[in-house]
């Protein structure tokens, strides 16, 4: 088998294990982050926010941060920094454009709504900003689409493990707020009523969602960055409806989506990132058609 092949022998193993460390890292923070998307039917803000980092790459390179980044540049770097600040500032925006006082939705605009408002915006902003870096002569010969199309098997090892540290500090920071955040996604009103900062609670998934999308969108691309938002915990609720076994299988469903995606990848020479997309939506399909037979079973 090539995957064995790959993760085995020393001179390829440098080249391939660290994207296998990175994408393990991206499901394990992704798969838990998804419950709460999808919970808060958020499924396209890490679309939105992966989008709106075209308007930080535009920041970027008017500083002068173009000609060091680019393809091959450190998570840890000026450019992902900016970058990074820019979309979690667009996040903001979409919180502050749906928040507010659920008695007054009139005022709010809704979800999707406010994602696309931030979304072209950030991109328009970019692409002025380009404009201008290139007039100043900031624009190097490195193409921007290496940070929004990231292929995961080209992952440094430094990268790797920076996203580990990444994936730490969220997982760390939803065990801090998993009590007061799990209540306020699954019932907000009744979380106010409780006494639990509402405001707070959407600022905190925001601000994770924001660095979690920029960081696997740097190493494996907007597809992937995106689908791991979604797709595992909208395939748990496929088999559960109790709230920590969606939690588990939403998890699980990430880990091996990653895992049989990249054998995928590695055996046919498929692109990684789709190749984990697909196998995570034939999990959400199966789920889907086991839920659909079961009712046409029950109705009889």
């Amino acid at each position: 088998m090539k995957t064995i092949e790959y993760l085995s022998t020393p001179g390829l193993r440098e080249i391939f294990l660290p994207g296998v460390i990175a994408g393990l890292a991206i499901a394990l923070f992704g798969g838990v982050l998804s419950v709460f998307v999808v919970m808060k039917r958020m499924a396209f803000i890490g679309q939105g926010i992966s989008h709106a980092a075209f308007g930080g790459i535009g920041v970027a390179y008017v500083l002068g941060f173009g000609a060091a980044a680019g393809a091959g540049a450190s998570v840890l770097g000026g450019q992902f920094l900016i970058v990074f600040l820019f979309c979690l500032l667009a996040a903001l925006q979409v919180g502050m454009l749906t928040g507010g006082d659920p008695g007054r939705r009139g005022k709010r605009a809704q979800a999707d709504t406010a994602i696309g408002i931030v979304l072209v915006a950030s991109m328009a902003i970019g692409s002025l900003l380009l404009h201008i870096a290139e007039k100043r002569g900031r624009v190097s010969t490195v193409s921007w689409e290496s940070l929004l199309f990231g292929s995961i098997v080209s992952v440094s090892e430094a990268d790797a493990w920076a996203c580990v540290i990444v994936g730490a500090l969220i997982l760390l920071t939803l065990f801090v707020v998993r009590r007061p955040l799990t209540f306020w996604a699954f019932d907000e009103s009744a979380a106010a009523a409780f006494g639990v900062n509402t405001r707070i609670m959407r600022v905190t998934l925001l601000v994770l969602l924001a660095l979690a999308t920029v960081t696997a969108m740097k190493l494996a691309g907007v597809v992937l960055a995106t689908a791991m938002l979604v797709l595992p915990a909208a395939a748990a609720v496929q088999f559960s409806a109790d709230a920590r076994r969606v939690s588990v299988l939403s998890v699980v469903f990430a880990l091996v989506g990653v895992a049989i995606g990249m054998v995928l990848s590695f055996e046919f020479d498929w692109p990684t990132g789709a190749s984990i997309v697909l196998v995570l939506a034939a999990v959400f399909g199966i789920g889907w058609v086991r839920g659909q037979t079961w009712h046409r079973a029950s109705a009889r």
